[in-house]
């Protein structure tokens, strides 16, 4: 296992399947919206390709099956999904998400969130209480490559003005993982959405986000001690 940064300045984090435990339902709605066009997808499809930018994952479905659809069909298709999705969804948060979030923040860590959503449905996703613990929030819509690229925990880090290894990363799926390695960054996963051999990337797998703390315990000492 590869050490984290010695005193990690941030901590940026994915939000679907690690903060939100919104995964079947985002399957559920790609499901319903890919059906009619004879396009049957799994969970699995979903939560390995999770964090991508939408009309990457669309057109890479339509590719398995040999089609190349107009972008006017991908954008037909995504609304549908986007309706679907709002219908059926219940927000719920991981338990300890929000006191975890808010203890990172009580002990000086600023915190970021890079997700392949859209911004406003990140609005409507999050509480607002949640939501404004974030310092700086970068969505789908924010980047030109989504994940696995780079792009999204680049801009999180720039946006925070720091440099990619005073970050550590909490992701849930290999694309977000690759993403945050990509940029330079340790990356903690959580066994959420999938089991942990799918995550093996990340530099250290934990089950739940309580155990992150355990991780980060040594560097707050060393933060509060300097304060005295």
């Amino acid at each position: 296992m590869k050490n984290p940064p010695r005193i990690p300045a941030a901590v940026i984090f994915d939000m679907d399947g690690v903060i939100v435990d919104s995964m079947p339902y985002h399957y559920l709605a790609w499901y319903e919206a890919l059906k009619p066009y004879g396009i049957r997808v799994t969970c699995f499809d979903e939560y390995a390709k999770e964090g991508e930018r939408w009309d990457k994952t669309l057109e890479s479905l339509f590719r398995n099956v040999g089609i190349r659809p107009r972008r006017s069909i991908l954008g037909k298709i995504f609304s549908r999904r986007q309706r679907i999705f709002r219908r059926y969804f219940k927000r719920y948060l991981f338990p300890g998400a929000p006191e975890f979030l808010a203890c990172l923040k009580d002990r000086g860590y600023r915190l970021a969130l890079a997700t392949g959503t859209p911004m406003h449905e990140v609005n409507k996703i999050l509480p607002r209480t949640v939501l404004r613990v974030f310092e700086a929030v970068i969505a789908g819509d924010h980047v030109k490559r989504g994940k696995p690229h780079p792009e999204p925990y680049v801009m999180a880090a720039r946006a925070l003005g720091l440099a990619p290894r005073e970050c550590v990363v909490v992701e849930n799926a290999p694309y977000g993982i690759e993403s945050a390695k990509r940029a330079g960054m340790f990356c903690i996963a959580v066994t959420t959405s999938l089991p942990k051999e799918y995550l093996s990337r990340a530099d250290l797998i934990v089950e739940r986000l309580e155990q992150i703390p355990q991780l980060l315990e040594a560097a707050c000492r060393i933060k509060e001690k300097r304060k005295k």
